[in-house]
């Protein structure tokens, strides 16, 4: 069974899951305590892509595209893209569904929408690299690390800023710029930094086999 179709039958279920998840949320009262509410939320959402990443992250091989001819560093860059987008792509239907089960208004549903799909492909961009480059047990403490520095950065941003009338997301572009967008460019500079150094370690490993046998 090609790569791409595996990854695709191991998404599902995860997926449903999460769909699920949203049903007993519509008996939340989120308004009452929207701001723990908001980042128990946040933080559900990015362990979960995680945990998805890291249940996905063995298919991330060079088997993929093998018949375009590609070189091994290019199905390598392909196949973890692939993943990412996979995982990420998981995650914002996710939110979707719970955002809207927890009736938050529409404004805070994009931000939490924005906020999980961030940390989503950053996390596992990390993941993927890290797996390649230092091992399993490397890359869920990566993953879980850059999670947490990303909710803390929404939370201080909340935490300052508070909530507009009936729950909106107020958008204070100073202090956005102060809070929450050096954070994620510096966890966007790292991804990317952590997924290339793993493609090349990887391919390094399958050349170093290759030239043994």
């Amino acid at each position: 069974m090609p790569q791409i179709e595996r990854a695709l039958l191991w998404t599902i279920p995860w997926l449903l899951g999460g769909l699920i998840a949203a049903l007993p949320l519509l008996l939340v009262d989120s308004h009452a305590h929207l701001f723990p509410w908001f980042v128990i939320h946040l933080s559900a959402l990015v362990m979960f892509g995680l945990a998805l990443t890291v249940r996905l992250m063995p298919l991330a091989d060079d088997h993929w595209f093998e018949a375009t001819g590609w070189s091994t560093r290019v199905r390598l860059v392909a196949s973890g893209i692939s993943i990412v987008v996979l995982a990420t792509g998981t995650v914002g239907l996710v939110t979707l569904a719970t955002s809207a089960a927890l009736r938050y208004d529409a404004s805070l549903q994009f931000l939490q929408l924005l906020s999980a799909l961030d940390i989503a492909w950053a996390g596992a961009a990390i993941v993927i690299g890290a797996n390649r480059a230092w091992g399993r047990t490397t890359a869920i403490v990566a993953g879980a690390v850059l999670g947490v520095f990303c909710v803390w950065s929404i939370w201080n941003y909340l935490n300052t800023v508070g909530f507009g009338p009936d729950g909106s997301w107020i958008v204070s572009g100073p202090d956005m710029m102060r809070l929450v967008i050096p954070f994620d460019m510096a966890a966007a500079m790292v991804a990317v930094a952590v997924f290339t150094y793993g493609v090349v370690r990887a391919d390094q490993a399958i050349e170093q086999a290759s030239a043994q046998s």
